[in-house]
This record gives C-alpha cells, sequence and structure tokens, in this order.
C-alpha cells in the first residue's frame, strides 16, 4: 500500500489537533476534576440512601440500580441533577473560544491558507469538542455502574443498563447545544470573554429568569374559579409547553423518565386516565417514545444553534494581521 493512501482526511487531521488541545489543557481537567468530585459525591449519597436496601428479587424489581442516579439523602444533589447543571459550563468552557481565539492569535489566517476547506474549520472544533465530551460523560457512567456494581452486589438488569446509556447520550446531546452555542457566540464576537459572558448570560436566563417570566404569564393566564375542567388543562398544558422551551426542562423531563420507570406521563391526568391504570413500571420502548419529542426538541435547537454558527463562518472575512 503506498504512503498516500494511509494519509489521514484533512478534516480528520484538524480534529486530531483539536482533541490535542483540549486534552493538553488546564481549562479540560477543571473541568474534568468538577465531574469527578460530583461523580463520587453523588453516589456516595445515592449509596447512603439505598445502603439498607437487600439484594433480593423486589430489590431488582425496583430498579435498584437506577437510583445511583436519581437517589440522595439531601445532602448534595443526585448524579443527573448535577449533570444538568455542570453540563451547559461544559459545554460552554469547551467552546466559548473556538474560532475567536485562533483569530486573536493570528493562526485562523494561516489555517485557512493551507488547501482545506473553510468550513472543515469550524466542524472539526465542534466534532473534536464532542468526542472528548463523549468520552468523558461515557467512562464517568461506566464509572458510576461499576462502582455501583461492586458496592451493590446487583448486577444491573438488561433494561436498566439500556436506560443508563440513554440517559449518557441524552446527556451528550443537552451538553452539545451549549457547545454550539458557545461556538455560535465565539464566531459573532472577537473577544472570548465577550462570548463567555453571552454563553453564561442564556445559560443563567434559562436556569433562573425563565422560570420566573413563566410564573407569570402562568399567573396572568389563570382560569377564573368557574372554569371547567378542560379550561384548566388547557391552561396547564399551556404552561407545560412554554417550559419545554428552555433546553434544561427538556432535558430534566428526558432524564427523569428514562431513569425512574415508574413515572408513566408528563402531563395532567384526568380521574378517568388514572382510574384503571395498571400500576407498573413503563417499557423501555414506552419511555423512550415519551421522550422522544424532546430528543427532537435538543437536536433541533443544536441544529439552528450550528446552521448559525456556519452561516455567520462562512460570511466572515478573514485577513492577515
Amino acid at each position: 500500500m503506498r504512503s498516500d493512501d494511509r494519509r489521514l482526511h484533512p478534516f480528520w487531521v484538524i480534529v486530531q489537533k483539536e482533541v490535542a488541545d483540549h486534552l493538553n489543557s488546564w481549562r479540560f481537567y477543571i473541568l474534568l476534576l468538577l465531574l469527578v468530585l460530583t461523580c463520587f459525591g453523588s453516589l456516595y449519597t445515592a449509596m447512603m440512601s439505598i445502603r439498607d436496601a437487600a439484594p433480593s428479587e423486589d430489590a431488582l424489581a425496583s430498579h435498584l440500580f437506577l437510583k445511583l442516579f436519581t437517589v440522595s439523602d439531601g445532602t448534595l444533589p443526585a448524579f443527573m441533577t448535577f449533570i444538568a447543571f455542570l453540563g451547559p459550563l461544559l459545554g460552554i468552557g469547551m467552546g466559548f473560544d473556538a474560532i475567536n481565539s485562533e483569530r486573536t492569535k493570528g493562526t485562523l489566517n494561516r489555517l485557512l491558507a493551507q488547501p482545506i476547506h473553510r468550513d472543515y474549520v469550524l466542524h472539526a472544533k465542534f466534532v473534536a469538542a464532542l468526542l472528548v465530551i463523549s468520552v468523558m460523560f461515557f467512562a464517568l457512567g461506566f464509572l458510576v455502574m461499576g462502582l455501583g456494581l461492586v458496592m451493590l452486589g446487583i448486577p444491573p438488569a438488561a433494561e436498566e443498563f439500556w436506560r443508563m446509556v440513554i440517559f449518557l447520550l441524552l446527556s451528550i446531546c443537552y451538553v452539545a447545544f451549549w457547545l454550539n452555542l458557545a461556538i455560535l457566540f465565539s464566531v459573532r464576537f472577537r473577544q472570548a470573554a465577550t462570548s463567555a459572558l453571552a454563553s453564561i448570560a442564556v445559560w443563567i436566563f434559562f436556569s433562573v429568569f425563565f422560570t420566573m417570566i413563566v410564573r407569570l404569564i402562568t399567573t396572568a393566564t389563570l382560569p377564573s374559579q368557574a372554569a371547567d375542567m378542560n379550561g384548566w388543562l388547557s391552561h396547564q398544558q399551556f404552561v407545560q409547553v412554554l417550559m419545554r422551551f428552555s433546553p434544561s426542562q427538556l432535558f430534566s423531563e428526558a432524564t427523569t423518565i428514562m431513569l425512574t420507570p415508574s413515572i408513566r406521563s408528563l402531563g395532567p391526568l384526568t380521574m378517568e386516565q388514572i382510574y384503571g391504570a395498571i400500576p407498573s413500571p413503563l417499557p423501555l420502548g414506552q419511555s423512550v417514545l415519551l421522550i422522544w419529542p424532546h430528543i427532537i426538541g435538543l437536536l433541533a435547537a443544536t441544529t439552528v444553534c450550528f446552521g448559525l454558527s456556519y452561516l455567520l463562518f462562512m460570511r466572515q472575512e478573514i485577513r492577515s494581521r
């Protein structure tokens, strides 16, 4: 085989370079340390909460292994709560200076002077960061599974394993949205500090102020006391739709359904719907169908951010310093 046939595609060369930059940066190790500490902290609190559970068939039937990700004794939040909080910081931290740092250092024009397509740079930035995030999440997730297996002495059932894998994939999609948002601001603003502040501002808005705005709208549109049941149900569904404009709400609902099989619905239910319902865990396939709109919503938001980044980057004029 000729040496030319063994050469990597220019796109993957850039990806390798970006992955190496991430792995050699102090930023990556600080974010990794935060995730590892929260991982062990949440695992410890979960074990304290379920330490009295006996390794029996009843424990297996109650999806004991999934409680490692959802249960807490109150001292620290659960693992999935930590992911919902630290995931945006991870995505923002790895993408807020993806383009403008290259522009500031004067390396972007040198890179684009090479015989490569211009969009390879933007695509490689995203793919490299996403690869690092994916490896990080799966490593931490399987670490929690392994430690849980040692401490509990109960192997996870096949359905529990796939629920945990889907949870990790959901976490990656959630962080990918914030990564693309940070890359978008990195393309739009020339200073890394400005793009970081803009990304954090969006995160704070959805974490704090968006809920307050929805509450104000809820109070203003509250039905009268004389309204019938259909009016109250319509109002609750309206509020639920508003809340789902927040990526964190989509992620929270999707992970709750996936890691808590006993939850069979996300919306309000009438007494006619509750009456006669079988109190059994929801099968994996039905859980996936229930959260499928949430997955599509996260992917759509991620695609929109990436599309805007691509459009802005391809239309920008890049000059040598």
